[in-house]
């Protein structure tokens, strides 16, 4: 596999994988009264899938580097 390519996988991956880890760390809505937070609703599916695509992006970075 070429260089670049192999390169631009990781890079790629290693981002995808923070920013789904970010998003599922991060609460997207929240609805507080003075200090008591009263609902947070957090929906983790674009994160999920966002992380599976880092770490498919890295293996096949990875593997295909080595043939």
């Amino acid at each position: 596999m070429n260089k670049t390519i192999k390169t631009v996988l990781l890079v790629a991956g290693i981002i995808l994988l923070g920013y789904g880890i970010y998003t599922m760390i991060q609460p997207e809505a929240q609805v507080s009264i003075g200090d008591v937070d009263l609902v947070t609703a957090q929906d983790n599916t674009n994160a999920y899938i966002t992380i599976v695509l880092g770490i498919v992006a890295i293996a096949i970075g990875l593997v295909k580097g080595k043939s």
